[in-house]
Parts: C-alpha cells; sequence; structure tokens
C-alpha cells in the first residue's frame, strides 16, 4: 500500500514548466533536475502548463522517490479512460510515485470549455469507473464549489496564484484531512521596482483569466488591484520576493495558514520552460538546509 499523497510529499515541492519539456533532446537535462531536486530534499514536483501521466513518468524514472505530480492536467483534453488507463500503467511500473492533478482550465484556453463544475464532477465520475482512486488524484480548486467537491472525492488541493488567505479559507472548508498544496512564485530580487516589475510581467496574462480575478475579488482585493498590471498590494500578496528572510516569511504565512506543502514557482525573468537550478540550490539551502 502506497503512502498517502500528503505524507509522501512533504512541506515543500518545485512547481515547473520547464520539467513537462517534450523536446527530446532534452531528456537527460530534465531527469538531472529531477535527480537533483531529488537529492536536496523536495517531496514533490509539480508540472505545469497542460501535463499529463507521459510527461511525469520520465522524471520518476529518474529518481527513487520522488512525488511527481501534474499541475495541471486539463480536463478538457485527455479522456477519463486513457488517463485511467496511463494511471494503471505508471501505478504497476511505480508505485505511490504519480499524483494526478487536475484542473477545468480557463475558457480562454479550452475551446470546448462549458459549464466548468458540471464538466469536472462528470469528470471524476468517469475517474471512478476507469479505476483512479481518489486519493491519488488533487484538484486545482479555487472557488467554495471546487473546495467542496475537493473534500469529497479528492486526495486534496493544488490551488494555483492564491493568498495566504484563501489558503485560510480553503482549509476551512477543506477541514483537517485533506491536502492542501498551494503554488507560490517566488522572485529572487530584493530591488522591490524590479521585483514587482518581474513579478507584473508574468501577472499580466493570469489577469486576463476570470477564474483568477474573480478569486482575487471574492478574497478582499477591487477592481483597482487589478489594472496596470496589478497593485503593489495584489502583487506583494500573491509573490515571494526580497531577500532570504521574507521569502522564508512569507512561504511560512501559507504553512501559519493551513497549507500542508508549499509547491514554489521561481519567476526570474528567464524563459518560463527554463531549469532555474542555482535558485532551487538556493531555496533548498533556506528550507531545507
Amino acid at each position: 500500500m502506497s503512502t498517502p499523497v500528503k505524507e509522501a510529499i512533504g512541506r515543500y515541492g518545485i512547481w515547473s514548466v520547464g520539467l513537462r519539456s517534450e523536446d527530446p533532446d532534452r531528456r537527460g537535462e530534465l531527469a538531472e533536475a529531477a535527480a537533483e531536486l531529488e537529492e536536496l530534499g523536495f517531496g514533490a514536483v509539480w508540472l505545469g502548463g497542460s501535463s499529463s501521466v507521459a510527461h511525469a513518468v520520465p522524471l520518476i524514472e529518474a529518481t527513487s522517490t520522488l512525488t511527481v505530480g501534474t499541475s495541471i492536467q486539463s480536463i478538457w483534453q485527455h479522456e477519463p479512460d486513457a488517463t485511467g488507463a496511463a494511471f494503471a500503467e505508471a501505478e504497476s511500473a511505480h508505485p505511490g510515485r504519480f499524483v494526478l492533478g487536475l484542473g477545468v482550465s480557463h475558457a480562454r484556453l479550452a475551446e470546448q470549455y462549458r459549464r466548468p463544475y458540471s464538466a469536472l464532477v462528470s469528470y471524476l465520475d468517469g475517474l471512478d469507473a476507469a479505476g483512479v482512486p481518489a486519493d491519488r488524484r488533487v484538484l486545482a480548486a479555487l472557488g467554495p464549489k471546487s473546495l467542496k467537491l475537493t473534500r469529497d472525492r479528492a486526495a486534496g488541493t493544488i490551488p494555483y496564484l492564491v493568498t495566504p488567505e484563501h489558503t485560510a479559507h480553503a482549509r476551512d472548508v477543506l477541514g483537517e484531512g485533506p491536502l492542501l498544496a498551494p503554488e507560490l512564485a517566488v522572485v529572487p530580487e530584493t530591488d522591490p521596482v524590479r521585483a514587482r516589475a518581474l513579478a507584473r510581467e508574468f501577472l499580466d496574462f493570469y489577469l486576463s483569466l476570470p477564474n483568477y480575478t474573480n478569486n482575487f475579488l471574492r478574497h478582499g482585493f477591487t477592481e483597482e488591484d487589478l489594472q496596470d498590471g496589478g497593485s503593489d498590494r495584489l502583487v506583494d500578496a500573491l509573490f515571494a520576493w526580497g531577500d532570504e528572510t521574507a521569502v522564508r516569511a512569507k512561504i511560512d504565512a501559507f504553512l501559519e495558514a493551513g497549507a500542508d506543502h508549499v509547491a514554489l514557482q521561481v519567476i526570474d525573468g528567464e524563459p518560463r520552460d527554463a531549469l532555474p537550478r542555482k535558485v532551487w540550490r538556493d531555496l533548498a539551502a533556506l528550507l531545507l538546509g
């Protein structure tokens, strides 16, 4: 019997688009990076973009204990039956090493986007029929309905682009049992102007997606906070930036609000598919040293 996800992944993980690369020429580089993250002491890696079991398997094969999760697999791009078959194959070869992170994506990104909550419920029904157990899947839940669905039909939630206040709310909805593992963007920059500029450059795309902006408005921000790339108040709530003390304090704020695990995404102005291995090492020294 595999270790429950909540226990297996520890307190800290890495969230990365680069680690899901499909470029065959990068396979060795990705395997080496995953092995180093395991050696550094991170409990999990979360594969950004619309990732799938196929993206996770090479990293699982390159490591011995690291948990690899999708963050997220879009329900519009993979049928439950096919997902169930891929999950079963990965589970047979590497028991307990893969976590299926699911989400409804966004209307702007998915042409089929209709009645997302109902579609997610139906998808979970399909996964049940396909043999994917509830305790090995997590949902990218933001709003109260999705959080309640997480509580009832998944191992936990992996919310993206949220604040400690959202984390506290999510914990209240979930109760103590389910995994709560928010993503947190880390900007390794101490200059406030430069740090916020990097954050706003990253945030710009997400401010065009109602799922995120509606969530900000539910949790105390105003329409003014969403203008011009985001107010300082919004940026400072969503991003960890500054010196080591400030970054650690922001990460700790999520844990104190009820998070079990924090998935750290590095935002440093490099292409999103880059592997910021030096910053990963710095974070390991700060959190795991």
